[in-house]
Parts: structure tokens; C-alpha cells; sequence
């Protein structure tokens, strides 16, 4: 653990700022009955229930489920059926006793729902239970909110939710989801940091999560694919090759927001040294393929073949590197060598002259990942990438993108290869349909074609406030404005 850099990220620390919503109660419950109390948006904190005795003088403790719902399907779900590979633990779902009524309840746990569902198990024959309130003390570290953004109702809804969904994973530090994976990812990192140099511009943030994932690489340079902060901070136990790569371009996307060289002269050696490790992924310039699940990561896929596509990262971060050292003033001149040569060799090894398209893997697997990543690298110029682009969207077998995270790229292309309007639409229907399903926040994972979709066995556990997905208050700002 470097203890300088962990220093550093404490003193950009945050204040929490708290707000508290109260949803009127009155509702008087036998066994087995229940109510349901809507706070009519998405919020994160924490919560207390007020209940009292109604009859004869309570003679037995109350025994109540209580439930905390993001989304209003979720109330009718059983999850005691809930059988998935993600713990069970992520469930917020919470069996609690009343000694004594009248009482208020406070709820240790932070949440984050829409919905409370109170289902009494027990009481006893010689009363019922009131529920006179419940109330949500709501705490975010982003600032006061921010004037939506967008031509039309349409795109301003999408705004609103956006801005929503960044500010509630905005905690003390830039949270992956506030139900779930309540703690530091790289990916949502970059992320959450360019929607917020266009919105809330809580840079100090960005900087704290910068120093978090330098002050717990290991003692090679390894950074973590996340950070746990609680109890203490502690870096997960594996990286993701795409995931790690990706600090350089979220170190130099903040020099370019704030022009703090002090924390890029303190972190800069780190990013370089994410190229020397991923280069050990390499078998001369082509990189190796791997069987092992979450060695990089793209989309949220298990089909999906990494390959190609982590070839394309690391050309797109080592390009992004050379940026920056260009920025200080620095030589070049290595870094752009091995980018050439891996590009040139990317093509040749990746590139379909005959479809068009970059393949993957052994079996010359087609997707929007790779191909989308291609774009970005910028190993074609801008007419060649908007071809690739429109062979996307003809191309049969293709694996498509499962993620706001990997929709995120796929605007991102089709504004980089010039086609800003077709990635306005883009975005104005993927986000725009989680709007029209009544998103209070935009969600983890979203298939048109299958909302209630998950990877996990089971959505209930599935993050309906996710960090990744915030990107439209991003690109509504820094390009369709002018559109």
C-alpha cells in the first residue's frame, strides 16, 4: 500500500450532503398483511420506520420483513426462490423484531430503493400494527443539482435520469452501483469522471479515486479492476487487462479538465507501467487470446470473444498516454513506435478485408466490442471506421452490446467516425427505452428486446442505479448541444 498516495486520497475526501423524504403512513396491519410506501424517485440512504400498537396493549414483539425495491416489479418478486451465482447477500431484504411500540426504527444498512415493502409475519391476536411513516435520510456527495440539458422533452427526460443516476453512485467516492458493487470500479471511473467534467464538475472526486487505485497497485504496478474503501481501503484480488489499461485515459481525460500536473507527475510512471504489464500479454505484437473468465472485459458477455477487442484497448491507451506526455512535454517516440507496429499487426491478424469487419478469437467471432474499439484506437481513419460502423449493422451472427457501458463506446464511434446524428438517435432510443419502462435511474444492463434480462440468475439483484450508464448527460453536453 503506498501510504503517500493513500494520504493524498483521503484529503480529497468528500462531505457527505443529506436530504430527508418522508412518505405519510396510517396504514394498519394484521399477520400477513402488508403496505407498500413510494417515494416517488429513486433514492440512497437511510431509512426509519415508525411504528406503533393499535388494540390491546401489545403482548408479543412484532415480527416484520421489510423490503427495499429500486423498481416497482421488484415488490412481487420472491426472492426467496432467488437461486443465481451473485450472493444472496446483495438481496435488501431484512427480517427485524419490535420490542417496543410505539418505536422508530432506523435501519443501520444504507439503501437504495424507491419502494419499502412492509410485510407483518407476526403479531399476536391482541393487536395490529400501525405504520405511521417512513422517512429516508438521502446522502450523495455530489453538489446541488444542475440545469437539465436537451433539444426536447424526450432528451431532457433522458438528462434528468442521467444526472440522477451519477449523482446518487456520487458517495465518497464514485460508487459502481449503490445497491450493489457498492465500491470502485475503473470502467465506471472513466465514466462517471467525463459526465462529471460536463455536469457536477466534482473533480476532487475524480482525484481521490485516481489515488485510491495508485495507492493499492501491488508491489509490480498491478492496479485492481476495483477498490474496496470499507472497513478499510484494500484493492480486489485481480485485475482485468482492459479495465487496468484504461487508467491511462481516465488520467488523462483529468489533466485535461483541471490542468492539476502534481497529481499527474505523482501517477504518471504508474500509467506507464500498465503498458509494460499488458505487454506481457503479447506474443510479439499480437496479443494472446485467454480462457480465463474476467481476464478483460468489453461488455457483459459471456459469449464474447476479448481478443481483438484488448488488442484495441491497449493501442486506444497507449495513444491516450502519448497525449499526455505530449501535454508535459515529453518524448514520444517509443510509445508511437509500438503503437505502429501493433496496429499494422492488428490488421493483420484481426482484419476481414472481405467483410470489412475485425474478427476475433478462433473463431473469427464478430462484434459490435471489437469493432467499436477498432474505432475508437483510430487504427483506420474516419471514412474507413464509418464503414465498419454501417457493416455492424448488417452483419448476421454479430454479438451486440449488452450494456449502457458498451452503448456508451458505440455513441462514442459513431460521434468519432463522423456521424454525431446517428449517434444522437442511438442514444435518444437506448436510453430513451429505459425512460418509456418508467427508469427512475438508468440500469445496469438493458435489452430492448428483454428488459427484465440478467446475467446473474436472477434481477433481482440486478442494479437499477449503475454507474456506467450515465454518459447521456456526457455526450447531451459536449456534442449534441451543438447538433
Amino acid at each position: 500500500m503506498n501510504i503517500e498516495f493513500l494520504k493524498k486520497a483521503e484529503e480529497a475526501k468528500p462531505k457527505l450532503t443529506s436530504k430527508t423524504h418522508t412518505v405519510k403512513g396510517g396504514q394498519i396491519l394484521a399477520e400477513n398483511e402488508c403496505a407498500v410506501y413510494d417515494f416517488g424517485t429513486h433514492v440512497v440512504g437511510y431509512p426509519k420506520l415508525y411504528f406503533s400498537a393499535v388494540g390491546a396493549h401489545y403482548d408479543a414483539p412484532a415480527l416484520v420483513k421489510v423490503r427495499f425495491c429500486e423498481t416497482a416489479q421488484e415488490l412481487d418478486e420472491d426472492t426467496s426462490k432467488y437461486n443465481g451465482w451473485i450472493s444472496k447477500g446483495w438481496l435488501q431484504d431484512e427480517i427485524i423484531h419490535l420490542d417496543e411500540l410505539p418505536c422508530a426504527y432506523a435501519f443501520r444498512r444504507r439503501f437504495a430503493f424507491r419502494y419499502i415493502k412492509v410485510e407483518v409475519i407476526a403479531t399476536s391476536p391482541k393487536y395490529k400494527l400501525c405504520i405511521e411513516k417512513a422517512v429516508a435520510k438521502c446522502v450523495t456527495s455530489a453538489p446541488e443539482r444542475i440545469a437539465v440539458c436537451g433539444s426536447d422533452r424526450k432528451e431532457k427526460a433522458i438528462d434528468k435520469i442521467a444526472l440522477k443516476t451519477l449523482s446518487e453512485c456520487m458517495q465518497y467516492e464514485f460508487e459502481d452501483g449503490p445497491k450493489r458493487d457498492m465500491r470502485l470500479w475503473l470502467g465506471d471511473l472513466r465514466l462517471q469522471a467525463l459526465t462529471n467534467y460536463q455536469t457536477y464538475r466534482h473533480n476532487d472526486l475524480v482525484k481521490r479515486c485516481l489515488y485510491l487505485f495508485a495507492a493499492t497497485a501491488d508491489d509490480e504496478g498491478n492496479i485492481s479492476q476495483c477498490v474496496f474503501t470499507k472497513p478499510e481501503v484494500a484493492p480486489d484480488d485481480t485485475s482485468m487487462f482492459d479495465y487496468s489499461l484504461l487508467f491511462i485515459p481516465t488520467l488523462y481525460d483529468y489533466f485535461m479538465a483541471t490542468g492539476d500536473k502534481q497529481t499527474i507527475n505523482d501517477l504518471l510512471p504508474l500509467a506507464e507501467k500498465q503498458i509494460e504489464i499488458a505487454k506481457k500479454q503479447f506474443n510479439g505484437n499480437a496479443i494472446e487470446d485467454c480462457d480465463r473468465l474476467g481476464w478483460c472485459f468489453l461488455d457483459w458477455s459471456l459469449e464474447l470473444n476479448k481478443q481483438a477487442g484488448a488488442q484495441a484497448v491497449y493501442i486506444y491507451a497507449e495513444k491516450s498516454l502519448v497525449k499526455l506526455l505530449k501535454e508535459l512535454q515529453k518524448n514520444t517516440s517509443v510509445y508511437e513506435q509500438d503503437i505502429a507496429l501493433k496496429s499494422v499487426k492488428a490488421i493483420e491478424k484481426f482484419y476481414d478485408k472481405a467483410q470489412g469487419l475485425f474478427v476475433s478469437g478462433k473463431q473469427r467471432q464478430i462484434s459490435y466490442a471489437t469493432n467499436v474499439w477498432y474505432v475508437l484506437a483510430e487504427v483506420f481513419g474516419q471514412k474507413e471506421n464509418a464503414f465498419i460502423l454501417e457493416r455492424l449493422k448488417t452483419c448476421e451472427n454479430v454479438v451486440k452490446p449488452v450494456t449502457p457501458y458498451m452503448m456508451h463506446h458505440y455513441v462514442q464511434a459513431l460521434i468519432n467516425s463522423g456521424n454525431a446524428c446517428e449517434g444522437r438517435k442511438v442514444m435518444r432510443d437506448y436510453w430513451g427505452g429505459m425512460a418509456e419502462h418508467g427508469a427512475d435511474t438508468f440500469w445496469e444492463l438493458y435489452n430492448p428486446e428483454n428488459p427484465d434480462e440478467s446475467p446473474y440468475g436472477g434481477k433481482t439483484v440486478n442494479s437499477y442505479c449503475h454507474a456506467w450508464s450515465c454518459t447521456p448527460s456526457y455526450f447531451l453536453r459536449k456534442y449534441f448541444a451543438e447538433v
